[in-house]
């Protein structure tokens, strides 16, 4: 989850992965009988409002540009003594992989094809089971989630510090009573509370929680649907298709 929610969507993807565009969205508000305001995402060109249109309290500006030759390059190796190991620069002569920090799912101009790409159907199956049980979830989501985040990378970490497979913010992990995000318990039925917790602000829309998940739900307040941040969007419609494929047996 990067996030200026405090869980922003930002998992390890390797130097090979990049992504495709879409178009920018706002929301319908509808009040029903009870006076309660409930937003409907929907798709249109128009493009990200102004700061000076938004109240002083709760602007945020859009995410940052993630060039990739901008991206922070990390070195993950096999120490002699078997130990994984991550490091900033190249590691001589040991055999290491390059990883960049960067949502796995948000890049606009992906040419992946995500109706097509290969799944974790089995991966991590108890844990994903027992904290869709207890927060009263589709596992098909979750797991859908953990895959646009970190690609289901137990020691992803972005340049915002979200780190583990539902890529948790520091103070959100905090919150949701993780102690350790990279131990693959605590960081599914974390990252499952909060996204439950999203479902149960945005009266079930999937979009719209999936949205707070990755840009905040303020944000997601703020524009009365999904926000116009086309690493929100792509992020969006890519769990939707994940969800989709992941909730089809076998």
């Amino acid at each position: 989850m990067k996030s200026m929610h405090a869980i922003w969507c930002g998992g390890v993807v390797s130097s090979l992965l990049w992504f495709m565009g879409v178009t920018h969205c706002y929301a319908q508000l509808s009040i029903e009988d009870g006076g309660k305001p409930h937003y409907k995402a929907s798709y249109s060109k128009e493009g990200i409002l102004g700061n000076s249109t938004l109240s002083a309290s709760t602007s945020s500006p859009p995410p940052p540009s993630k060039d990739a030759d901008n991206q922070l390059k990390v070195y993950q190796y096999k120490q002699e003594n078997g130990v994984m190991a991550f490091s900033d620069h190249a590691p001589g002569a040991a055999q290491y992989q390059v990883l960049l920090y960067d949502c796995y799912a948000c890049q606009p101009d992906s040419n992946l094809d995500w109706k097509k790409m290969p799944l974790f159907p089995r991966d991590y199956d108890e844990l994903i089971n027992h904290a869709a049980n207890n927060h009263d979830l589709e596992p098909a989501l979750i797991r859908a989630v953990i895959h646009a985040e970190s690609a289901f990378n137990v020691f992803a970490l972005s340049r915002t510090g979200a780190m583990g497979l539902m890529q948790l913010m520091p103070e959100t992990a905090k919150e949701l009573g993780v102690k350790n995000a990279f131990k693959p318990e605590q960081n599914i039925d974390g990252g499952a509370k909060y996204l439950a917790q999203m479902l149960q602000r945005f009266d079930g829309d999937i979009d719209l929680a999936c949205a707070a998940y990755n840009a905040g739900p303020t944000n997601v307040t703020q524009y009365k649907g999904i926000p116009p941040y086309p690493e929100t969007q792509a992020y969006v419609k890519r769990v939707k298709i994940l969800l989709e494929r992941y909730r089809k047996p076998g």
